[in-house]
């Protein structure tokens, strides 16, 4: 019971206001510990359905024989479960090996020219004026912001047999350079598409040319957040500009690099449209990476084998997720040791 004698005295009643805040701290809403999880459902939710639940269909389809009577719209036939038989298919194949030979190979050289050049890039804008740099990064992001189909396109054109730029200007290099390079001087009819190792050149350029802007923009972020004290001192000690990269600029940009790496190694893995615009299809067999021959096998054809295309995707995606975790493992342990 409220004292009366306090209340007479002007005194306030200090016990219900703060009953009421207690009741508005009990019902203001969930734990503090929740509040994250449950700003995270949205995300989580919009990933669930945009990525695990097809990635859940995709697997659920490699145990299964699924076709064209699986796939019609009126009365489908049920898919026949087969196991692992379709996994045995693909690791059986003479195609597994050299699809995997070409994707490894492919990514190897992408990934360590999209860094380079990128890398390079980067240095010479952290270098450039405000005013230029803002100008060449705005030129080269539009390399990079060009759908896949329009790149394959141009560089289809660029380095046709018949009226592609590419050997016009080879052409016109003196025949005895062309021969000391190349083997040989002349350059008109040369067909780029229809061998595998001239494919997977072009190929190799056009990822390169429309990858390396995002590294270049990446690094040219990294570099703005070092502090220029430290090339003020390093240049007072004389150090050099290989010296100063890779004692201050390389160490210091290592997180960014990381997360670069494992994204080029995502993409470049899993390249498909310029491959199979390039290629013209699925008839290059020995041309195809495991995007293309996933896509030829579900797909292809006259009677398309979604389940064997699945269970190839499915290997993929292993392969990616064990680099990604090996690689991601080894940057973690590298930096406990660096503590």
């Amino acid at each position: 019971m409220t004292d009366t004698s306090t209340l007479a005295r002007g005194g306030a009643d200090t016990s219900a206001p703060s009953r009421r805040g207690r009741k508005r701290a009990r019902g203001s809403g969930l734990p503090p510990k929740a509040v994250p999880y449950v700003l995270l459902l949205p995300g989580f939710l919009v990933i669930a359905v945009l990525l695990l639940y097809p990635m859940y269909q995709m697997v659920e389809m490699s145990f299964h024989k699924v076709g064209l009577r699986q796939i019609k719209a009126v009365n489908p036939a049920p898919a026949d479960f087969i196991g692992v038989d379709n996994y045995e298919s693909v690791l059986s194949s003479p195609l597994f090996w050299s699809s995997l030979r070409n994707t490894v190979v492919f990514a190897l050289v992408t990934v360590a020219l999209t860094l380079l050049l990128g890398t390079l890039v980067g240095l010479l804008l952290n270098k450039l004026g405000p005013k230029m740099s803002t100008f060449v990064v705005v030129g080269i992001m539009a390399a990079w912001a060009t759908p896949p189909t329009a790149q394959a396109i141009v560089w289809k054109w660029l380095f046709d047999s018949d009226a592609g730029v590419a050997n016009w200007m080879l052409n016109l290099l003196p025949d005895g350079l062309s021969r000391l390079l190349f083997g040989h001087s002349d350059w008109s009819g040369q067909p780029w598409f229809n061998d595998t190792s001239t494919l997977y050149f072009v190929l190799i350029v056009a990822v390169v040319w429309a990858s390396f802007p995002f590294i270049a923009v990446s690094v040219l972020a990294g570099l703005k957040s070092i502090p220029s004290e430290l090339y003020e001192a390093a240049k007072m000690d004389g150090s050099g500009a290989v010296t100063t990269f890779r004692r201050i600029t390389f160490p210091l940009l290592k997180p960014v690099f990381s997360v670069l790496v494992v994204l080029s190694i995502i993409w470049d893995f899993k390249v498909f449209t310029q491959l199979y615009l390039l290629a013209g299809g699925t008839t290059n067999r020995d041309a195809f990476n495991l995007s293309l021959w996933s896509y030829a096998e579900a797909f292809g054809g006259s009677s398309p084998k979604l389940g064997l295309g699945a269970a190839i995707a499915v290997v993929l995606t292993v392969i990616l997720l064990l680099i990604t975790l090996v690689y991601v493992r080894q940057i973690v342990k590298t930096e406990d040791d660096i503590r």
